[in-house]
């Protein structure tokens, strides 16, 4: 595909499969497209490592932290459990909106929780909406440690970002999908992968190794979970599709 921006005639030609297509410049679809590319670019350049969040790095696409924020309001789960800890930007971001809520607690688990980092999580003035795992998420003792932090009748929301290959996040889904409560969402997260496949950062098999491919895979054998993007609660444009990291991230418990 080849793209050619004309900002002097506010067209976007579009060059695919030996076609070629002159889209106006201020359209939806030229906003698209060029979005993609955006995000493939900012992938690749690290983007996301440039943030953070109440002190704590924050390796998230912005945008997806926004959306995700309005999901927390509107299911006001219990419990928050997120596999993959790195330096506990979202952990802190999920407890400032428990804090902000008047409820909530956040359950993070990663194989290896660097000294430096458990350090500085244990001293922000946030840690005690928090309770943080040392092992494998897919470990039967720490899936067991997890549901033995969950009391009954609790509303619990699960987010998956710790290993991304398919294998890893498919046995995440089969473990803590369960947890999961009706009406709120287990979220696998980055499936960015399969669409910044070709760009220089990649891995070789991305397209087809990643969460997205999991989370479909999932779906398909698990009806009592949907692949449903959360809708806008506010949108005064006429765009439709999310800037976002977490393609088919969102599965909905029906």
């Amino acid at each position: 595909m080849k793209l050619t921006v004309d900002t002097d005639n506010k067209k976007l030609i579009l060059e695919e499969g030996g076609a070629v297509r002159e889209l106006d410049l201020y359209t939806d679809e030229s906003f698209e497209l060029l979005s993609q590319q955006w995000v493939n670019l900012g992938w690749n350049q690290k983007y996301p490592y440039t943030f953070s969040w109440m002190g704590r790095p924050v390796i998230q696409l912005p945008e997806d932290m926004i959306r995700m924020q309005e999901v927390i309001y509107k299911v006001k789960p219990d419990v928050i459990v997120e596999t993959g800890v790195a330096h506990g930007g979202s952990l802190i971001y999920y407890a400032s909106l428990f804090q902000a809520m008047g409820k909530g607690r956040v359950i993070g688990i990663d194989i290896e929780i660097r000294p430096h980092n458990r350090k500085a999580i244990e001293e922000h003035e946030l840690f005690s909406y928090l309770t943080l795992i040392e092992g494998s998420s897919v470990a039967d003792d720490v899936v067991a440690q997890v549901k033995s932090l969950i009391k009954p009748g609790e509303t619990v929301l699960v987010i998956l970002d710790s290993n991304h290959t398919y294998a890893h996040v498919a046995e995440e889904l089969r473990l803590y999908s369960p947890l999961v409560t009706p009406g709120s969402y287990i979220v696998s997260t980055d499936g960015v992968m399969k669409e910044v496949k070709d760009v220089p950062r990649a891995g070789k098999d991305w397209g087809t190794d990643n969460p997205s491919n999991a989370a479909i895979d999932f779906a398909a054998a698990n009806p009592q979970f949907i692949i449903e993007q959360p809708a806008w609660p506010f949108n005064e444009s006429t765009l439709s599709k999310n800037i976002t990291h977490w393609p088919d991230a969102w599965l909905k418990r029906v």
